[in-house]
C-alpha cells in the first residue's frame, strides 16, 4: 500500500541472519521523511538490528546475511557498489553511550569535514557553529572549543555526539537509545532537541522507554520476535492499535 506521506526509506521483504539464528523476518516499512520515527519492542526484538540495517553497520559483523532490499531515496542501500563511507555520510548514527573523541571539542565537530578533505578554516568553523547551535550546545561551548570533549558531562558529549554527526548533513539520523545513559535532565534536553531536528533530518529513534516513543516520534513501529508487527502513527498506535500484541505490549502485560 502507497503511504501517504514522502518516504526517506523503504524496506522490502527485509531479513537477517546471525549464522543459523534469524533475527529479522520479512520487514516491510516506509520511514517518512522529516519525522521521526520510533522502533519499540521487547529486548531482543530486533530493533536496533533493522536500525543498524540501514547504514550497514551489521556488514561488520561475522556470519550476518541479509535477503531483501532498502531504499534510500529510491538509491540501494544493500546491493550493488555501495561505497559504504558515502553511505554513512548520509546515513548518520548515535549510539547509546556517548563517544566522543579524545580530542578538543571543535576536532571532534569537525571530524567528518576533514575526513572529506575540506580544509578552509572558514568553513570549517562556519560548519562547527552551525552544528553546535543545532545541537543546543553552541551557548555552553562556545569559549571553549579548544577543550577536551572528554571533560564535558555525559549531556553535553551526547549532544556533541550528535553535532558530529549532523556537521556533514546527513540525509537520516539513527539514533540506538540515545538518552539510556543519561539522566532526566539531560535526556529532557536531547527529546527537545530530536524535536528541533526533524526540520532537516530524517530521524529513527529506537527505544526502550515507551513514555519517551509516545513524547517524541511520530510514527511508531512496533516490533517483537523479529517482525513487524504495526506500524503507524504514534498517537494511533499508542491510544488504538489494531493489533493486540501491540495492545499487550503498550499496557505492560509482557516485554
Amino acid at each position: 500500500m502507497t503511504p501517504d506521506f514522502d518516504v526517506a526509506l523503504t524496506v522490502d521483504q527485509l531479513s537477517l541472519w546471525y549464522g543459523e539464528r534469524q533475527a529479522l523476518h520479512n520487514i516491510n516499512l516506509h520511514i517518512p521523511r522529516q519525522q521521526i520515527t520510533a522502533l519499540i519492542g521487547p529486548s531482543g526484538c530486533g530493533k536496533s538490528t533493522l536500525l543498524r540495517c540501514f547504514n550497514r553497520m551489521n556488514d561488520v559483523i561475522d556470519n550476518c546475511r541479509i535477503s531483501g532490499e532498502i531504499l534510500l531515496e529510491q538509491e540501494s542501500v544493500l546491493h550493488g557498489q555501495q561505497d559504504l563511507s558515502a553511505l554513512r555520510r548520509r546515513v548518520g548514527m548515535v549510539f547509546q553511550r556517548p563517544n566522543p573523541f579524545p580530542k578538543s571539542i571543535y576536532e571532534n565537530v569537525i571530524y567528518g569535514l576533514r575526513l572529506q578533505g575540506v580544509r578552509d578554516r572558514r568553513v570549517l568553523n562556519e560548519a562547527c557553529e552551525r552544528a553546535l547551535r543545532a545541537a543546543a550546545l553552541w551557548g555552553e561551548v562556545k569559549d571553549h572549543l579548544g577543550q577536551n570533549a572528554l571533560t564535558l558531562s555525559s549531556g553535553q558529549q551526547q549532544r556533541l555526539v550528535i553535532a558530529r554527526a549532523i556537521a556533514i548533513e546527513p540525509e537520516v539520523l539513527l539514533l540506538d537509545e540515545p538518552t539510556s545513559a543519561l539522566d532526566p535532565i539531560s535526556t529532557l534536553v536531547i527529546e527537545e532537541l530530536m524535536h528541533s531536528l526533524k526540520q532537516h533530518f530524517t530521524l529513527v529513534l529506537v527505544t526502550h522507554n515507551m513514555q519517551q516513543a509516545s513524547r517524541v516520534s511520530d510514527y511508531t513501529a512496533f516490533m517483537h520476535n523479529g517482525a513487524l508487527v504495526e506500524f503507524g502513527e504514534t498517537d494511533r498506535i499508542f491510544t488504538s492499535p489494531k493489533v493486540r500484541r501491540t495492545e499487550d505490549y503498550i499496557t505492560g502485560r509482557y516485554g
